[in-house]
C-alpha cells in the first residue's frame, strides 16, 4: 500500500459512504481535518483503498490483489472490513483479534438526569487556552486528542468539553470523529476521579452542541465495557447495531529464502 495525496482520491461514495455513523465518519473526519492518512494499492484506478486516523483503519476494495507485504503498515491498530479482508489480515500480521463492538447512537428524546458537579469542578467547552491542561494528561489518556493531531488540534476544535478544577482537567468529551451527519464521540476520566459522574456533564455539553450544529452523537464502545456501555445509556444513547473489528499484533517478516543449487549445478556453471 501507498500513501495518496486527498488530491489524489477516487471518488469515494463507493469506498466511504457519507453520513454514517460510528466508525462510518472517520473519511469524513480525515477530509475535513486532515488529521490522518490514505492509502491505496496503486494510485490509477485503485482496486484498494484505506484510511487511518488515530491507530484506526477502515479498508475497503478487493483483497485478492494485494501482495503478501501490502498490509504490514497497518500493524498494531484497528481495523474495521468487510469479511473477504479477514484471511488476508490474519496471513498478514502474527495475531489479529476479533473485537466485538457496540454503535449506540443519541436519541434527543430520552431523558438525561444532568448531575450536580462537585464542589469546587467546573463544566465547560475547551478552548485554545486549554492546551497546557490537555499536555499534562497522562498517556495512558493521550489518545483522547490522538484523532485531532494532539492537544492543540482537540483544544482549538471546538469539539470537546472538560471538567476541570484547579486548572486540571479531570474528565474529557469530544468528537472523535467528525461526519457530515454524525459526530462519533469518545471520553475519558482521570483514575481518581471516576465515579463522580463527571463524564455524563461533559458528554450532556457535547451532545447538545452536536445537536446544535443539525448533527447526532454516535458511541462505539467494546462489548465487554460495562461502564462505557452504562454511561452511554444514561446520556441517552441507544443501541443500533454490533460489528467486529480487530486489534493486529506485528507484521510478520517474511524471508527470501535462497534455493540450494547442488554441487555439481555450480561446477557446471563454472565450467
Amino acid at each position: 500500500m501507498i500513501e495518496i495525496a486527498p488530491q489524489q482520491l477516487p471518488t469515494l461514495s463507493r469506498w466511504f459512504p457519507t453520513g454514517s455513523p460510528g466508525l462510518g465518519a472517520l473519511a469524513e473526519h480525515v477530509l475535513t481535518t486532515g488529521a490522518g492518512y490514505w492509502w491505496a494499492d496503486r494510485l490509477d484506478r485503485p482496486r484498494v483503498l484505506a484510511v487511518t486516523c488515530a491507530d484506526h483503519v477502515l479498508l475497503r476494495g478487493d483483497p485478492s490483489v494485494l501482495a503478501p507485504d501490502a498490509l504490514a503498515r497497518f500493524a498494531d491498530q484497528y481495523v474495521e472490513t468487510p469479511s473477504r479482508f479477514w484471511p488476508a489480515l490474519g496471513s498478514a500480521f502474527e495475531r489479529v483479534v476479533p473485537w466485538e463492538r457496540m454503535l449506540y447512537v443519541h436519541q434527543a428524546q430520552a431523558s438525561v438526569c444532568l448531575p450536580r458537579m462537585p464542589r469546587g469542578v467546573t463544566v465547560r467547552r475547551l478552548t485554545p487556552e486549554d492546551v497546557p491542561a490537555l499536555a499534562e494528561l497522562d498517556s495512558e489518556d493521550a489518545w483522547i486528542h490522538a484523532s485531532w493531531g494532539g492537544p492543540f488540534g482537540l483544544a482549538a476544535s471546538g469539539h470537546a468539553w472538560a471538567a476541570f478544577t484547579k486548572g486540571r482537567i479531570l474528565s474529557v468529551a469530544c468528537t472523535y470523529f467528525l461526519g457530515s451527519a454524525y459526530e462519533d464521540i469518545a471520553v475519558v476520566t482521570v483514575p481518581d476521579h471516576r465515579r463522580e459522574r463527571l463524564a455524563l456533564a461533559c458528554v450532556a455539553g457535547l451532545t447538545a452542541d452536536i445537536q446544535a450544529r443539525g448533527r447526532t452523537a454516535s458511541w462505539c464502545c467494546s462489548r465487554d465495557n460495562r461502564p462505557s456501555r452504562l454511561l452511554a445509556w444514561t446520556a441517552g444513547f441507544r443501541l443500533t447495531r454490533e460489528y467486529v473489528h480487530h486489534a493486529t499484533g506485528r507484521a510478520l517478516v517474511r524471508e527470501v529464502r535462497a534455493t540450494p543449487v547442488p554441487a555439481s549445478g555450480v561446477a557446471a556453471a563454472l565450467a
